[in-house]
């Protein structure tokens, strides 16, 4: 059964700083002076601490003689409360400030060949009490664990569809290029245009998972004149790419990653308008150490950027 505090004896943590000052200098006026206050108010605040807790904690005589052994375990007893007292403090101000914490970082596999990796380790290295947990997913599903509560930023690829309830702040800058099997036909050329893939079997991620992404690539081909064939569908680019790497088909990828597996797949660049893109990062409600990585990745203020929208 929980017992509950005696009313006399509920001690403010400034009696138990004044008991320390008093106990460590064995002397009221010099830990009268070390608070900062008149020694009266002290003689005063510690006779009053005994008689609310009913024990004698200092030997009295013409002088302050020492401690009692009560004393000596209350001076335990109150070093470790105030200890306590001050890192609930500052590990609140810490949390806070967004300087402690955890932020779960999703991303599209695109993203750490661009600005990515060293936006975290320059994150890491300013704020290294703060934990990252990151987790490659597709653009729809980074959203959807937004919203679950199971993530709290994402570096997605926009536009979003239905997606008012999050907010958006561009982050990095890419663009499309082809992917082509080393050892196809085409691979071999150092020209190749859009179009000259019309015939070819595309592999692509579901529209599902990346709508706006998927959209573009649809409508550079339209512009080159033609329906891509998608033969196959992978979720992430990784593994689009690794598809084509055992010859599956072709693909349009972000040309970031045009170092991946790059002695099985040719890349080439696409000079068509219409093939560059963004990558954002997308959140909602951002606890202050999520709020501090995108500050800090993007550039701006920290939390108060966000919390002022």
């Amino acid at each position: 059964m929980e017992m509950a505090l005696d009313a006399r004896a509920r001690i403010t943590l400034r009696t138990m700083e004044q008991f320390v000052a008093v106990a460590e200098e064995l002397h009221f006026h010099r830990a009268a002076e070390r608070l900062n206050m008149s020694q009266p108010p002290l003689t005063s605040a510690i006779r009053k601490l005994e008689e609310d807790i009913g024990v004698t904690l200092i030997k009295r005589g013409n002088r302050v003689l020492g401690l009692t052994p009560a004393g000596r375990k209350f001076l335990e007893e109150a070093r470790e409360t105030l200890r306590q007292a001050q890192q609930a403090i500052t590990g609140t101000q810490e949390v806070a400030a967004g300087q402690t914490g955890l932020v779960r970082l999703g991303y599209v596999g695109s993203s750490l060949y661009g600005r990515l990796p060293d936006a975290i380790r320059a994150f890491r290295m300013q704020y290294p009490r703060v934990r990252l947990e990151l987790r490659e997913a597709t653009t729809a599903a980074q959203v959807a664990a937004i919203r679950a509560g199971t993530m709290d930023v994402g570096v997605v690829i926009p536009p979003l569809h239905n997606a008012q309830d999050v907010e958006l702040d561009r982050f990095d800058s890419d663009r499309l290029c082809m992917a082509i099997p080393r050892d196809h036909p085409l691979g071999e050329q150092d020209r190749v245009k859009l179009s000259d893939l019309s015939e070819e079997s595309f592999i692509l991620w579901p529209m599902l998972e990346g709508r706006g992404f998927h959209l573009q690539v649809i409508r550079l081909c339209a512009n080159a004149g033609f329906v891509p064939r998608v033969e196959q569908e992978a979720y992430g680019m990784h593994a689009v790419l690794s598809l084509v790497a055992v010859g599956f088909g072709v693909s349009v990828v972000p040309e970031s990653m045009s170092g991946f597996r790059d002695d099985r797949i040719t890349y080439r660049s696409i000079s068509d308008s219409g093939s560059e893109f963004d990558l954002s990062f997308v959140y909602r409600d951002p606890s202050p150490s999520a709020a501090s990585f995108v500050g800090h990745a993007s550039g701006k203020e920290r939390q108060e950027t966000f919390y002022s929208q």
